[in-house]
């Protein structure tokens, strides 16, 4: 116990070193961006969060999409490099917490509990739960592929933030922000830790319904070759019930088929 403590003490420390040294090349780039309009909601950022925001320039950068910057012909940062950050931190806290949380669980375990917590589509439901989409500067074709069930956004976004709470705050206060996400989502399950299979649960669904076998299809393929992006449209009696997209057909299919799922039960 004590040799976690200590490691635990040391990784804060290190934590909070990188912050104070990303903060003072945020302060010297500064002068090198362009002062981007805040989002008129902004006010409201502090309570959604959960958090009092002390530099607001950050919070503006998390929330900068990169097809803002190209329709409005502006130079400056998106929130790419805040995601990278912001992906690194929630790891180290759901990685943390899971291993106080299951003292008994194996590495392998943990490792398959940790990739539900922090995929895509937990994101997402993190995400909705501070509306946090309501909050992105993007281009109005961004906007409307968040509509059209492109989680990407979002998900790339609440990465970003949770980095900003962290140069601003420190890592205490990026932690307290992901447990307290983490254990809400948890308590409402809008994350689930077990295996879901949506394709054979909408198959289910649809036929004891008498609509017909799900169909899929792929209706979009876009990104470079190693970093693909699929969508893909499910569709019962040929009228479509649902969008998906994922890294990989499997993935945008499933994402699909939850999405159908969604919408046939409410």
């Amino acid at each position: 116990m004590k040799l976690w403590q200590e490691l635990s003490r040391r990784v804060a420390r290190l934590a909070e070193k990188f912050s104070l040294a990303a903060r003072r090349d945020i302060d010297t780039t500064a002068g090198n961006q362009t002062a981007f309009p805040l989002p008129a909601n902004l006010h409201n950022l502090d309570n959604a969060i959960g958090y009092r925001i002390r530099k607001k320039s950050l919070f503006v950068q998390a929330l900068i999409h990169r097809s803002y910057l190209q329709q409005t012909n502006q130079h400056g940062n998106s929130n790419e490099r805040l995601e990278f950050l912001g992906d690194s931190i929630l790891n180290l806290v759901v990685g943390e917490y899971l291993y106080r949380s299951f003292p008994d669980s194996d590495e392998g375990e943990l490792t398959k509990l940790r990739s539900r917590l922090v995929n895509r589509k937990a994101l997402v439901a993190y995400s909705k739960s501070i509306d946090l989409s309501s909050y992105i500067l993007m281009s109005a074709s961004a906007a409307q592929s968040l509509g059209k069930g492109s989680d990407t956004i979002v998900a790339d976004t609440y990465e970003a933030m949770i980095a900003a709470i962290y140069l601003d705050g420190g890592y205490d206060a990026a932690k307290k922000f992901v447990e307290r996400q983490l254990n809400e989502a948890l308590h409402k399950q809008t994350v689930i830790t077990s295996d879901e299979n949506y394709k054979s649960m909408l198959l289910e669904y649809a036929q004891a319904k008498g609509l017909g076998v799900p169909r899929y299809s792929i209706v979009k393929e876009e990104g470079p070759d190693h970093d693909r992006t699929f969508t893909v449209v499910v569709s019962l009696n040929s009228k479509k019930s649902g969008t998906g997209v994922g890294k990989n057909k499997k993935e945008a299919e499933q994402a699909a088929a939850s999405m159908a799922l969604e919408q046939l039960q409410e």
